[in-house]
């Protein structure tokens, strides 16, 4: 064993002259050569610190040997790992485990049963693995057999609830053990003349076992604060901001990132506890061009490029709809597809919404314009590798139908030349975009998969892998997670996120208990917590400091963390530490402009046509009808498979047409006609191309529907009532304003014979509740639809010369048929087309349009976001006279 001496610095922000003077003492005291001293740093970063540090104490002679066990690690030769072992890459063991697994007793049933619980086994297995070998190969060589017997030893054989679990963690552990060498065991055989640890969070157990098997002097500079004394040495200008929910708190952490940057206080580290948060503080800094580097990345998954590629995958997928093309036409990453690529996919967008084609089996080629077209035939030729046959094919067969899929159009050259795009080319090992290794080739021929299991494959990768953007020369901003903010003098520190469910300890998966995770040396929760202890008392050595926590999420309240509750307990000992909280936002006085209600007024505008829907909004809203009717304003139609309210009744309208038209040639008895309208209604709905699973819940209901329907409509005939015409198309010219058109489709128009004579019948199929239909003809002046068909039937001269006219609504909820008549419906056909006439003579004259709706009207409305009845300050002002017809 070596001599070993231990010495910690003053707590400081920047103890790198401490440490540095101490190693020189301590080569001096030894009588060694600094060059032939190894001096062990936590991270990467601070390899420049402690460079500079040095130069200024000894700006004379030889510097010692700072590397970390990561960069010695990339410098000596690693030892190759075992052809059955895991070789440490995610994407080269998942495959490999994947196949272990699907070879075992049981396991194989399970991965054709529920293929997503076998895919969240094979990455437990291996990050277990994984696991394990860290911790393995941080023992000495010549001790790590030892540790695998204890470590077998520990996990044995138990039944009851985790069982399971235990027998994945013991194949881990089997598997893990066949990589008997270590990436780090080259680091063993090092022979420096001294040695020098610099430990912050606790010692790293490969540092300590280096250090054990040391036969030179050793020196351990430990930075971490006792556990008694956790934050001593905290700054005075230690700031603790509560926040009142995410928004807030975002705001609060870049107004005081600002602030800092404002003082001449740079860089500032903002430390990334919460990531959501973090990316919206960045969003906020953007605004003000901030200067900033981030040392966590960005999951590949949440990447443009990443989206591109897992788009295309599920673009693949048999029930791709219409709106995975257009987010993948509108990734960025497709421009070379076709020429005029932008007015392209404006006109195929237009048509698929118009046209409602939610799937892509639905698009018919022809209907498309020219210009959709082209992109149309580009995105199925892109499409194309990925539907090769077989459909079961090795992973490295998948990989090559992926490049060939990106490679059309250029889309693997857009990829490319993006940061982010070829980081994403080379984390899925694509040809062309990695270098060629041995194992993950081995196994990736060997996995088979479908394009299911590719694609999830492929997403997997993603979620696992990060991209760190390229960072500007000088940088304001460092984006930093806590533990590598240690050791690091920052000007400022801001972190957000320290409220109790974000500032704790990490996760670990949950398939071995504490107690066994100890067992066998793994990282455990408490130590967890301790590190992040010590990871915090450095951070509260910076010079200012503020600690952000929102008090509230998702309406429930938040307590600060736990560590938050320690530093305030002891400010609350210690007045002097006391700051006062102060709001970093400035308060910039606004003077109040308050907004009312608009009016506009567009006399040139007036349609030429108007339909019963068009009068109705006129009347309910006149804002509504400008935006709507007179600007043809309209909202994108949604490109899903689900059946709207407007589905379903078009869908009615045409099986209740077909059913009369059979039911007038060859009627049936009650029960005939109820199948008849059942078999009428499934034909109808694969004529339609309604999707059968989502149409499932009204074709459940048509049973019942079709017989109530037929129960009433016998009843309906038996008491003089005969169906004359279904889906009738009129338009006539509005007397007194010629030149607007009236237009309507009427669903019915029947021919009762009663007791009060003959009349015709306009009937009005609803599928709303009856006795909201009956509210709606309670006064009849108020109902506009059934008044405007009279008039429109009377107009088109399609209203026989003899008898009364008649108009009702018909109920078809699916738990009631019943039927709400419009009380002389004649009478007010006669007083709609008058205040209609003198409605748009007013328009026609500039009268305003305001908006004059309430309740419902508004509730539903799409133009709501133009009028802004919500934003209106204060009450309405007086308007100018405008359209109110009564």
């Amino acid at each position: 064993m070596s001599a070993r001496e231990r010495w910690a610095p003053r707590p400081t922000a920047d103890p790198w002259p401490q440490i540095a003077e101490r190693v020189r003492r301590f080569a001096e005291e030894r009588r060694l050569e600094p060059r032939h001293l190894l001096v062990l740093l936590p991270f990467a970063q601070h390899l420049p610190l402690a460079r500079e540090a040095w130069v200024r104490t000894c700006p004379a002679g030889w510097m010692p040997r700072f590397e970390t066990t990561q960069t010695l690690r990339e410098r000596l030769p690693a030892a190759s790992p075992a052809a059955d072992g895991p070789s440490g890459d995610i994407a080269t063991d998942r495959l490999a485990a994947a196949r272990m697994l699907g070879q075992k007793q049981g396991l194989k049933e399970m991965r054709e049963r529920d293929p997503a619980m076998f895919r969240h086994w094979v990455h437990g297995v291996v990050e277990m693995a994984h696991e394990f070998m860290q911790v393995a190969h941080a023992v000495a060589p010549a001790r790590r057999a030892q540790w695998w017997d204890r470590a077998h030893a520990a996990l044995g054989a138990h039944g009851g609830p985790g069982a399971m679990e235990l027998t994945l963690a013991r194949v881990a552990l089997a598997w893990a053990a066949q990589r008997e060498a270590g990436p780090a065991d080259a680091l063993f055989a090092l022979r420096p003349q001294g040695w020098v640890a610099v430990h912050a969070g606790g010692p790293e157990p490969l540092v300590r076992a280096l250090l054990d098997e040391a036969e030179a002097p050793v020196l351990e500079i430990d930075t971490d604060p006792a556990g008694d004394a956790l934050f001593e040495g905290v700054s005075p200008d230690a700031q603790l901001l509560p926040c009142l929910d995410f928004e807030d708190e975002a705001q609060m952490a870049a107004a005081q990132v600002l602030r800092h940057l404002a003082a001449g206080e740079a860089p500032v580290a903002l430390i990334a506890q919460d990531r959501v948060l973090v990316r919206r503080v960045r969003a906020l800094l953007a605004r003000q061009a901030i200067a900033v580097r981030d040392e966590t990345g960005w999951r590949l998954s949440t990447t443009r490029a990443g989206a591109c590629v897992a788009g295309l995958l599920r673009l693949a997928q048999p029930r791709a709809g219409t709106d995975d093309l257009l987010d993948w036409l509108k990734s960025g990453f497709t421009a070379g597809l076709a020429e005029d690529g932008a007015e392209g996919l404006a006109a195929l967008e237009t048509v698929l919404r118009r046209r409602l084609w939610s799937a892509l089996q639905e698009v018919h080629e022809p209907a498309l314009p020219e210009r959709g077209r082209v992109l149309w035939r580009a995105a199925l030729e892109a499409l194309a590798p990925l539907h090769g046959e077989p459909r079961r094919v090795s992973l490295a067969s998948w990989n090559d139908r992926l490049r060939s899929a990106l490679q059309a159009g250029g889309v693997w050259d857009a990829l490319a030349a993006d940061g982010a795009g070829a980081e994403v080319l080379r984390a899925l090992r694509l040809p062309g975009a990695a270098a060629d290794d041995p194992g993950f080739l081995q196994q990736a021929r060997a996995a088979s998969m479908d394009l299911a299991d590719y694609a999830a494959w492929v997403d997997s990768l993603l979620e696992a892998g990060a991209y760190a953007p390229e960072a500007p020369a000088q940088v304001e901003v460092v984006v930093t997670p806590l533990p590598r903010a240690m050791l690091r003098p920052f000007a400022a520190v801001v972190m957000p996120g320290c409220d109790e469910q974000r500032l704790g300890p990490a996760a670990f998966a949950p398939w071995l208990s504490e107690r066994d995770r100890a067992a066998l040396g793994l990282p455990t929760r408490v130590l967890s917590l301790q590190q992040q202890a010590l990871a915090f008392a450095h951070l509260l050595r910076q010079p200012r400091v503020s600690l952000l926590w929102r008090q509230s999420q998702d309406g429930e309240p938040l307590d600060p963390g736990a560590l938050v509750e320690r530093l305030q307990l002891e400010r609350s000992r210690r007045a002097d530490l006391q700051v006062p909280v102060e709001d970093p936002r400035l308060r910039v006085p606004v003077q109040p402009s308050p907004q009312g209600p608009t009016a506009p007024t567009a006399p040139g505008l007036l349609p030429e046509a108007l339909s019963a829907t068009g009068y109705e909004a006129l009347r309910n809203c006149p804002y509504r009808f400008f935006a709507l009717y007179m600007l043809g304003l309209a909202e994108a139609d949604e490109l899903d498979d689900e059946i709207e309210r407007r589905d379903y009744g078009i869908w009615l309208h045409a099986v209740l047409q077909r059913f009369h038209e059979l039911h007038r040639q060859a009627p049936l008895d009650e029960a005939g006609e109820v199948e008849r309208l059942v078999a009428i209604g499934a034909q109808e709905r694969a004529a339609q191309q309604l999707d059968e699973a989502a149409f499932l819940p009204y074709a459940l209901r048509l049973r019942e529907l079709a017989r109530l329907y037929v129960r009433w409509l016998f009843e309906h005939e038996r008491g003089g009532g005969q169906v004359q015409a279904s889906e009738v198309k009129l338009q006539a010219r509005l007397p007194g304003f010629e030149q607007v058109c009236l237009k309507g489709t009427l669903d019915r128009i029947d021919r009762v014979r009663d007791g009060q004579g003959e009349a015709t019948l306009v009937v009005d199929y609803k599928t709303s509740r009856l006795d909201t239909l009956k509210n709606r003809v309670k006064e009849p002046l108020e109902d506009t639809q059934l008044a405007f068909y009279a008039a429109l039937l009377q107009l088109a001269g399609q209203a026989p010369d003899g008898g009364a006219l008649r108009a009702m609504y018909l109920a078809l909820d699916g738990n009631e048929v019943g039927q709400a008549e419009h009380q002389d419906v004649a009478a007010s056909a006669q007083l709609l087309l008058e205040g209609m006439r003198q409605d748009l003579e007013r328009i026609a004259g500039g009268a305003a349009l305001p908006p004059l709706g309430e309740g419902t009207v508004c509730e539903y409305c799409e133009a709501q976001g133009l009028c802004r009845k919500g934003h209106w300050s204060g009450p309405d002002e007086p308007l100018a006279t405008g359209v109110a017809s009564a």
